[in-house]
C-alpha cells in the first residue's frame, strides 16, 4: 500500500522536488562518500516504503548489474597509473579502472533504488496535479507508464493464479518448453488486457474533457506552512551542496591517477548538509512517529 510514510503526505511539488535534486545530485556526483550517502538513505527510504522483502527483489537485478559492470569495465577500460597485472590480451588492468567501474555500478544501483521511491511516492494523481494542465498528453502518458510495472506484476500474478486451476496448464508442470509456451501465453494475454485498459483510460479522459483549455480541475492538495517549510529546506539543502560542488569541495576523479577532496571544512560540511538532503523523508517519518507515541501516550 502506498503512501504508509509522512514524507508522502506533504505537497506533490515537495515530492516531485526532493526527487528531482536526489535524481541529479545522484548520477552527476562521482565522490566515494556522496555515493555512499544517497545509496544509504535511498535503502534506508526504500525499505520503509516497500519493506525489507521487496528490498531484494530490488537487489536481485542490482547486485548483478553492480558486479557486471565492476567486471567490465576494467576489461574495455586500460587507463590508469596503477597497473595490477596485464589480461591475457597485453592489456593492462589498472586499480582506477576498477574503482571507477565500482562508482559506476553504485551509481546505478543508487538511482534505480532511489526510482523505486518515486514510483512509490509519486502516485499517478499526483504526477497529473502537477503536470495536467501544462502538458496533459504526456503527463497522462507518463503517469500511466509508471503505474505500468506495479499493476502488470499484479495482474500476471492472477492470470498465472487463474490458470494454475486448469488441469495441465500450469507453469511449473511439463516440459521447459510446455512451460515457456503457457508463460508466453500468460504474457499475450497480460498484453492484450493492458493495450484494452490504455484505451479505456484514454477514452475515460476524454469523455471528460481532459486536456482541455477551459476545462476546470479539482484537488485535495493545498501548500501548507509544513511544505513552504520543507521547500525553503529542500531549497537550502539544495544552494548549499551546489555552492560546495562548483566551489570543488566534491572534487573526485578517477583518470588518469585517483585525485580529490575527502577531508576539509568546507567538504565535511557539504558532506552533512548532503546526508541531511537524503536522509529528509526518513527523518521526517521518525519524527511523525514520535509525534505519534507521545499523543497516543496521552490518551
Amino acid at each position: 500500500m502506498r503512501g504508509r510514510d509522512a514524507f508522502s503526505n506533504y505537497h506533490p511539488l515537495v515530492n516531485f522536488l526532493y526527487f528531482c535534486l536526489i535524481f541529479g545530485f545522484s548520477m552527476f556526483f562521482t565522490h566515494p562518500v556522496c555515493l555512499l550517502i544517497s545509496l544509504f538513505c535511498a535503502l534506508c527510504l526504500n525499505i520503509k516504503l516497500t519493506g525489507a522483502a521487496a528490498l531484494k527483489g530490488l537487489f536481485c537485478f542490482s547486485l548483478p548489474a553492480l558486479v557486471a559492470i565492476s567486471l567490465i569495465n576494467p576489461a574495455f577500460n586500460h587507463q590508469g597509473t596503477v597497473i595490477l597485472c596485464y589480461l591475457p590480451s597485453g592489456n593492462p588492468l589498472t586499480l582506477e579502472s576498477i574503482l571507477y567501474g565500482l562508482s559506476a555500478g553504485t551509481m546505478l544501483v543508487c538511482v534505480l533504488t532511489w526510482f523505486s521511491c518515486f514510483n512509490e511516492v509519486i502516485t499517478s494523481d499526483k504526477f497529473i496535479y502537477l503536470f495536467g494542465r501544462i502538458i496533459p498528453i504526456m503527463s497522462l502518458l507518463l503517469s500511466m507508464a509508471l503505474s505500468f510495472v506495479p499493476k502488470f506484476k499484479a495482474q500476471f500474478e492472477q492470470v498465472k493464479q487463474a490458470r494454475s486451476c486448469l488441469v495441465g496448464r500450469d507453469v511449473t508442470n511439463g516440459s521447459l518448453l510446455k512451460r515457456l509456451g503457457f508463460a508466453v501465453s500468460c504474457f499475450s494475454i497480460m498484453v492484450t488486457k493492458s493495450l484494452e485498459g490504455a484505451i479505456e483510460t484514454a477514452d475515460s479522459m476524454k469523455s471528460r474533457g481532459y486536456g482541455l483549455p477551459k476545462r476546470s480541475a479539482f484537488s485535495v492538495y493545498i501548500i501548507s506552512k509544513r511544505d513552504k517549510f520543507a521547500l525553503l529546506w529542500l531549497f537550502f539543502c539544495a544552494i548549499f551542496v551546489l555552492c560546495g560542488s562548483l566551489s570543488g569541495c566534491l572534487f573526485w576523479r578517477y583518470f588518469p591517477s585517483i585525485r580529490g577532496v575527502l577531508i576539509r571544512p568546507a567538504t565535511i560540511a557539504t558532506y552533512i548538509v548532503y546526508f541531511a538532503l537524503c536522509i529528509t523523508p526518513s527523518i521526517i517519518d521518525i519524527v511523525e512517529e514520535i509525534k505519534w507515541k507521545y499523543l497516543h501516550s496521552k490518551i
